[in-house]
């Protein structure tokens, strides 16, 4: 790997383009250096993790919303939508919008976090969406998510978003737009300008992720793979971009991160390098916020040993600094413990699901969200009683740079009316890479035989997953069987809109 020291320049100084990080970014995407036969597997796996996910909320009313508005650009030869089967064809950029919006809409794919947030498996459905409009094949679309999952994860463990309150999605505009280069086999100049421009178009604030959090959660990630697919497409045309998008003195880190005394080191492969950086992420067992994962597998364990959970007195959690501000009450959050709020915020509320968890011993992706389940009065009552509080050990292991080391659980400690405690801690999920039942391919065809039982025929299940487990040698063809039909109406249509939606 090789390290840059990234830094704002003024005009007066102005950075070389083969010094600037966007540079950088395209050159490894440039690189046609072959995939690792774990790398390939590992992308297997999450395109499985996608198509469950995408599945499981296709009849949900941002994925309906978001089908919709792409059913209204179709396209001859384009490319296909999760459910609509393979006769649907819509303009790139729309499937990219459409699928990653069903992909990110119940929060249960991959995950990679270190000073930055992340979901890689959103690079997935814009890179796949071009691969199949433009006849690649699996083979190459191998090559190009494994550069988007590079990019992203690169991006994640040097620069720090969330810090200025700026939406993680930034780090997926330039990584989806990389992986499009690398699927496109296009020159590093090409590569450049389409990352200044993704990542100029796809910069927001954290207010997605706050208070009242909306649908837009869902679509924010599908945005960014809309708007790489259009800055590959403009970038294609010969268009330029701003520049230099992250030195520059009025550019990205100068005005929206640290600032023009800011400092950034972001490592990337050298040229000949493999791109191995998925094999470092990690999926969801549980369809919730990726910190409450090991919580969860904890509270299972832990809510056995409660008789009534009117004998419980109080219940603390003890874990980093992210969990206990962004998902627990150092949030400060009045949302949080409102058994009215949406679905997106539930699941961003560790004490509303470590109660779910604790009383069930049990999750899943509908029922433990549901408004029965959430105003549930035993439960409310429990829900008051949890609260978060860091523990520096818990912040240090989460932003450790060792694998062995890193962490994002916690110590869960309830005290019973009767002074008994029942205190316990895990470090990680069971199902991460170090815990007790890491994934392997079994688990994830598991989960999308268990999130799509009952919405598809077992018979499209088995076709969907024989294609799926071929990716490195179909041939472009064969990449646009890469799709999902649902029964014939079984698909819906969003009936508050007036744009045409799919019928039978």
């Amino acid at each position: 790997m090789h390290t840059y020291d990234v830094a704002v320049h003024p005009e007066k100084d102005r950075l070389p383009r083969e010094k600037q990080l966007a540079w950088h970014i395209a050159e490894v995407a440039a690189d046609p250096v072959e995939i690792e036969p774990a790398v390939s597997d590992m992308i297997i796996n999450r395109v499985i993790d996608n198509a469950s996910v995408a599945i499981a909320s296709a009849n949900r009313h941002s994925v309906m919303s978001a089908r919709a508005e792409a059913l209204a650009h179709a396209r001859p030869g384009g490319a296909t939508l999760f459910g609509a089967g393979p006769d649907i064809r819509v303009h790139a950029e729309w499937a990219a919008w459409a699928n990653g919006t069903a992909v990110r809409e119940l929060d249960f794919h991959d995950t990679f976090l270190a000073a930055e947030y992340s979901h890689p498996g959103d690079n997935i459905p814009g890179i796949l969406a071009v691969a199949q409009q433009c006849q690649r094949s699996g083979h190459d679309l191998i090559r190009g998510i494994a550069t988007g999952y590079e990019i992203q994860i690169n991006l994640v463990r040097g620069i720090c978003l969330h810090a200025h309150k700026i939406d993680h999605v930034a780090h997926l505009g330039p990584s989806v737009a990389a992986g499009i280069g690398t699927l496109l086999g296009l020159p590093t100049e090409t590569i450049y300008q389409s990352i200044q421009h993704a990542l100029h178009v796809t910069t927001a604030t954290r207010q997605s992720r706050k208070g009242e959090i909306s649908s837009w959660k869902a679509y924010a990630p599908s945005h960014a793979g809309k708007m790489a697919v259009e800055a590959v497409d403009r970038a294609m045309l010969g268009e330029t971009s701003p520049s230099p998008i992250y030195e520059g003195e009025d550019g990205f880190i100068a005005w929206m991160l640290d600032g023009k005394d800011a400092h950034y080191v972001v490592r990337l492969p050298e040229k000949g390098e493999a791109k191995r950086a998925i094999l470092d992420s990690y999926t969801k067992e549980h369809s919730a916020e990726y910190q409450s994962q090991a919580l969860i597998d904890l509270a299972f364990r832990l809510g056995k040993q409660v008789k009534n959970w009117d004998d419980v007195k109080d219940v603390l959690i003890e874990t980093s600094h992210h969990t206990h501000y962004v998902i627990g009450t150092g949030s400060n959050d009045p949302q949080k413990f409102d058994p009215k709020a949406s679905r997106e915020t539930l699941d961003h509320s560790i004490m509303y699901i470590v109660a779910v968890a604790l009383q069930d011993g049990a999750w899943h992706h509908v029922h433990s969200y549901a408004s029965e389940r959430a105003n549930r009065t035993d439960t409310i009552r429990l829900w008051q009683k949890i609260h978060t509080v860091e523990r520096p050990e818990w912040t240090e292991r989460y932003h450790s740079t060792d694998p062995n080391v890193k962490a994002f659980g916690g110590r869960i400690t309830i005290t019973l009316n009767d002074g008994t405690i029942i205190s316990d801690e895990l470090a990680v999920a069971n199902a991460h890479p170090l815990g007790a039942t890491p994934w392997t391919r079994p688990d994830y065809l598991r989960k999308f035989r268990t999130l799509t039982e009952g919405i598809i025929t077992p018979q499209e299940a088995d076709r969907f997953l024989e294609v799926a487990q071929r990716l490195p040698e179909l041939s472009a063809k064969e990449l646009c069987e890469l799709e999902i039909t649902l029964p014939a109406g079984e698909l819906k249509r969003n009936p508050e809109i007036g744009i045409f939606a799919y019928e039978q």
